[in-house]
């Protein structure tokens, strides 16, 4: 019979309510100073960068609202909980990010501009650039004590800090403008900053759509995890091995274990411990058999 073991011990991931609500109205307050600067001064990379701040804000508050669904509790009609709202976050982050740099890139003619670019103010675009360094950095060092557990948050500090990169970006053409006065290096670099973004967005975007179709969590050797299940006395066959995402922070497994000995409570105990602790999967299922696995093309043998 299946036998269910479980020794994640953790109350569940980290309370970045605060750390989220600090971050979404310095990022909130960013966009509408630096919105405003590029519809003055006319600069496409300000409002390249004010655009995607905006799906960063929006990100944000996406990202809140799933560690806060997270958190609940398993119920009868949800019994996993509702950690899976941390994927689908990263999955609509990563879909609003491409659309954001669509949006630049033809909207605002950033391709055009650099056959007939507007005059830009060097120093006033540094300024505000400036700013977002301060406030992409900030945001990031928000998330830096959770990032290590959680992947939600190491999620948004990877993201604000590469937003601070944009930002240093932004700084560096608008010192070219103002000491060279070549003006085609503000969309040069609005296109450019987009494309990083569109690289970044995609891979997030790939990742959750591979999380959310049950794919293995990235890191996770499947093969690995066979042979080291197989590899302890007594184990003669392990198959119908899975291993899935519950959320961002918790991953599940479940497998079928051919298991000839009397001490199966040690077994299960030892197995799942050493699963927690050195793969990061902390709710483990197995159905322990004495009967060997005789269907092709799920049998792991050991």
């Amino acid at each position: 019979m299946p036998h269910d073991h479980t020794h994640d011990h953790r109350a569940g991931p980290a309370d970045l309510g605060p750390a989220f609500r600090l971050a979404v109205l310095l990022n909130a307050g960013y966009v509408v100073a630096e919105a405003a600067a590029g519809f003055l001064t006319g600069s496409l990379a300000l409002l390249a960068d004010a655009a995607h701040n905006l799906t960063d804000v929006a990100g944000l508050l996406i990202a809140w609202a799933a560690a806060v669904l997270a958190r609940r509790a398993a119920s009868a009609r949800h019994s996993w909980g509702l950690g899976r709202a941390t994927i689908l976050a990263a999955l609509l982050n990563g879909i609003a990010i491409l659309i954001g740099v669509v949006w630049v890139i033809w909207e605002w003619e950033a391709v055009g501009r650099l056959s007939a670019p507007v005059e830009v103010p060097g120093p006033v675009v540094m300024a505000v650039a400036g700013i977002g360094i301060l406030v992409n950095t900030g945001t990031a060092l928000l998330f830096l004590r959770a990032r290590h557990d959680d992947l939600n948050a190491e999620g948004a500090f990877l993201h604000m800090a590469a937003d601070a990169a944009v930002s240093v970006a932004v700084v560096l053409a608008a010192a070219g403008i103002w000491l060279t006065g070549l003006q085609w290096l503000d969309p040069a670099v609005a296109i450019a900053v987009s494309l990083l973004i569109a690289v970044t967005a995609w891979r997030l975007t790939r990742q959750a759509l591979h999380l959310g179709l049950d794919g293995v969590p990235e890191g996770i050797d499947l093969q690995k995890l066979a042979r080291f299940i197989g590899d302890q006395p007594g184990v003669n066959n392990v198959h119908d091995l899975h291993v899935w995402a519950i959320s961002t922070t918790r991953t599940a497994l479940a497998a079928h274990v051919v298991l000839q000995g009397e001490d199966r409570d040690g077994f299960l105990d030892h197995v799942t411990e050493a699963l927690e602790r050195d793969f990061g999967i902390g709710h483990v299922t197995l159905q322990l058999e004495t009967a060997p696995c005789e269907r092709a093309g799920v049998c792991l043998a050991t």
